[in-house]
């Protein structure tokens, strides 16, 4: 996986003392899937404007 071990320092210290792996990587998994959609709304919205504003007009 790309993003490994990208919780804050609290919760590594928590899953460190006594969870097990599976919860570490579903919590690992839900950051990044939280962090992803900012940059991915904010790429779509660029690509949006980019399109509406210039776009080569076709001639008829």
């Amino acid at each position: 996986m790309i993003f490994h071990n990208i919780q804050c320092s609290m919760c590594k210290a928590v899953l460190e003392s006594g969870a097990d792996q599976q919860v570490a990587e579903s919590l690992n998994d839900g950051i990044a899937y939280l962090a992803a959609i900012p940059y991915i709304l904010a790429g779509l919205t660029i690509y949006i404007l980019y399109r509406k504003f210039y776009r080569v007009r076709k001639p008829k």
